[in-house]
Parts: C-alpha cells; structure tokens; sequence
C-alpha cells in the first residue's frame, strides 16, 4: 500500500532539515502523546504543563521565531511539525499554535523589549504558558465590537471584562488581552501582558464540550485588574494587532488540519486491507476504492497548496487572503475526509479505538475558530472583487 501522500511524493519538495523535524515530532506524538489520547479526550482533560515542557524541549514552542530561545526554523518546518501534531489530536497542534503563533509571537512583534526579555525565553520553554484573550462571548467574528474596556488611571491601566473560548486559559501564566481604550486614552484597541496571578484575573475552565476534548478551554474575567503602564504592548494599536497574530497562527492550521486528515485516511486504508465483508478486504470494493481515491486526490492537493503557502511566506510575499484561502481549504477537506472515513469504518469508526470521530469532532471547531469559512470566503472575495461584504 502507497502512504496517502506518498502517491505525489511530496516529501521530494522539502529540504532535509524539514524533513528532520518533521520525523522528530512525529516519533514524538507516536510515543508519547498517541498512547494517551483517547483517555485524554474521554477524560476532557491533558496535562497541559507537562506537554508544554516536552514539546518546549523538542524546540516546538515559538520555533518559528528568532532570537529569545526560538528556534528560528522555517516556515515550512513549522507547518510540518503543525501537521505531525494534529495527526495526533488538535487538542496539541493548539496547544503550540496558542503559545508560538498568538501569546508569543504578539509579544515578539509588538511587544517592549522588556517584555520579549522577561516572557519569550520561558514561553519556549514550555515553564511559561501562554493564551491569547480576543474572542468575547457576544463578539467571534467581530473583535471590533468587543466589550473589554482599558481606562487609564494616573500611570496605571485598569481592565474590566469577559474573554471566551480561551485555549490555555486556566493553566497559563500570561495572558496577552486585548481590550478598547477608552476615549480619553485614544480608544483604540490595545493589547496586554496581564500575568495571571494579577488581583482581579480569573480563568475558569470549560469542561462540557464534545470537540477539543483534549486541549484546555476557558473563559477569562478581568474585573478592575490594574496594570502599571508598561504593561501594554507599544507596537500594538488598533485592530491591526490582533489580526495579524490570528494569520500567523491560522498558517498553522493550513497544516494543521491535513494532519487529522491524514491520520483518518491512513486509518481507514488499514482498515480497509483488513477488514473482511462478502469473503473479500473491504478496500477491494469498488466503491471504498472510489472514496479512498478521492480524499487522498483532495489530501493532496491540499498539501501542494500547503506547502506553496510556506514557500511565500518564507520569501516574505504571503497574504492575509492566502492564508485565508489556505485555513478555508485544509479545514473544509480535512473535515469532509473525517467524515468519509468514519463511513468506511463503519460502527467502529465511532468508537476510541480508532481516532476518526475525535479528528471529526475536533474539526468541527477547526472549521470554525481564528477564523469561520464564511469570514474566510468574504477575505477572499474581497481580494478578488475589491469589495467589502463585511459591512
């Protein structure tokens, strides 16, 4: 049998220090996150510091940084270690995606050097752990209307609000929180480094959810959390700041999401081989070779497009709408492939002995967070029309 994306040999278009890497976080997800999955998606639970400190000694957290004990790896590297990641669970992809490509990299780019000092080399680490507060429980798909408000009082800054739907939340160290000025202080939109043992800062935990079973999900509450004026990240005004921490991280998905789609379609092949029905492999009917053909033409082509999205933006040209056209790609095939593959397993699909249904709900909120296909359709029809829909 032919790997899914064997059959294009896509592994001829990386380098051997991609490749390195790549194979370094997959032996790593086999052997120690694979084992534990399904009890940990079961449980709704994973131990998140001790995840943290491995995958920061593999040099996985901020890889894609430099400088402050990143690795300053690739951009293609980074999409691949994404990958490897997701072909375990999301719950861990989200985990790095969270800590490298939102806490950390909105300190990296807009933060004091002060902060990059007292934050960065322990966010890589994995001693530190970080979450990114945007997303209000009224406001997803429009930050600009948060709620979170920042009022000034004398030198300090004062936080009152509600963030949801935060990855991390309840076991990170540092919060980077994006709040409304108020007028007298611009009223711009600004982000800050809130340490979470500030008075005032409270996580709590959401537990009750069937998707992301295995990743830490919580609502924040700021109430009159006072923080000294160099809290604030200088190079950060407006919503511009946010939103481009959201684009590098939804680079990671593009990746991301082909590896549960990967890791279904390789289950379901194995399965086909062995799986007996009428005296014959279920993969000798035509119809199941019908399906496998068509998720691995999609899984593919959505590597190729993957792996073209990486080379633009190592060469410094990637847009916000590519990387748009990218997440809406990955997410919608990945989830389709999901899907299609529970249907080949047939009743043991739904089952935690094969990882099908957890990839197929774990999609579900791929498809829709940093990002859903209908905000990512209207980025991408506005590129090609030079019209707003949003509005």
């Amino acid at each position: 049998m032919t790997a899914p994306l064997g059959l294009l040999d896509t592994d001829s278009l990386l380098n051997a220090e991609d490749r390195a890497i790549r194979d370094t976080v997959r032996r790593w997800v086999d052997d120690r996150a694979r084992p534990h999955l399904a009890q940990w998606y079961e449980a709704a639970t994973v131990p998140a510091r001790e995840v943290s400190r491995e995958l920061g000694e593999l040099g996985l957290l901020g890889m894609h940084l430099t400088g402050y004990g990143c690795a300053g790896t690739s951009a293609t590297a980074y999409g691949l270690a994404c990958m490897e990641l997701e072909a375990g669970d999301s719950g861990l992809r989200s985990l790095v995606s969270v800590q490298g490509s939102l806490a950390m990299y909105a300190i990296w780019k807009s933060g004091s050097e002060e902060q990059k000092q007292e934050w960065l080399p322990r966010m890589a680490t994995g001693e530190a752990i970080g979450c990114f507060g945007l997303t209000e429980p009224d406001f997803g798909s429009n930050p600009g209307g948060m709620r979170t408000r920042a009022r000034r009082d004398g030198a300090d800054w004062i936080l009152n609000g509600n963030k949801m739907w935060i990855t991390n939340g309840s076991v990170a160290d540092v919060a980077v929180v994006w709040a409304r000025a108020d007028e007298d202080a611009g009223g711009q939109v600004r982000g800050f480094v809130v340490p979470t043992d500030t008075p005032g800062f409270s996580a709590h935990e959401i537990k009750q959810k069937m998707s992301l079973r295995a990743s830490v999900t919580a609502e924040l509450a700021l109430d009159d959390v006072r923080l000294p004026a160099d809290a604030v990240l200088p190079e950060a005004v407006g919503l511009s700041g946010p939103l481009g921490c959201l684009t590098e991280a939804r680079f990671g998905i593009i990746f991301g999401a082909l590896g549960a789609a990967r890791d279904c379609l390789e289950t379901a092949i194995a399965y086909a081989a062995q799986r007996e029905i009428f005296d014959k492999p279920l993969g000798a009917f035509q119809l199941t070779q019908a399906k496998l053909a068509d998720m691995g033409l999609e899984l593919g082509k959505g590597m190729l497009l993957a792996l073209h999205l990486a080379r633009l933006k190592e060469e410094g040209r990637s847009t916000p709408a590519q990387v748009s056209m990218g997440k809406l790609n990955s997410t919608r095939e990945a989830i389709a492939i999901a899907r299609e593959c529970r249907t080949i397993l047939g009743a043991a699909g739904i089952t935690l002995e094969f990882p099908v249904m957890r990839h197929a709900n774990n999609l579900e909120s791929v498809l829709t967070y940093e990002g859903t296909s209908e905000v990512h359709q209207l980025v991408i029809g506005q590129a090609l029309t030079g019209e707003s829909a949003f509005r």
